[in-house]
């Protein structure tokens, strides 16, 4: 994940305590053990190609995004994302790299 994930982790962190009806301490356990559990990459390693690629692809859908797009293209992975906007507008654009939880 980006290190911008970490960001973004914690900016939502009341919706996430809203939704799950978790308190706001409990909520930050849970955030503990999660990124405990990720890579965080930096952004300035992304190829120049990988986010000039993902603007393309998300500079009319969620330009907030671009981010986490360019990092699925440098590592040739999967996007997991709830964002049915975004999924769905990069799927319209072809992009395939998108994970899909059974």
């Amino acid at each position: 994940m980006p290190k911008y994930g970490f960001v973004e982790l914690f900016k939502h962190k009341e919706k996430i305590c809203k939704v799950s009806k978790h308190s706001p301490d409990e909520i930050l356990e849970i955030l503990y053990e999660l990124i405990r559990h990720i890579d965080f990459f930096d952004e300035n390693t992304i190829s120049v190609n990988a986010l000039q690629s993902a603007w393309e692809l998300v500079k009319d859908i969620d330009p907030k995004d671009m981010l986490f797009v360019a990092l699925t293209l440098e590592m040739n992975g999967l996007l997991w994302t709830g964002d049915v906007k975004l999924r769905k507008g990069l799927e319209n654009k072809g992009f395939d790299l998108i994970f899909t939880p059974n």
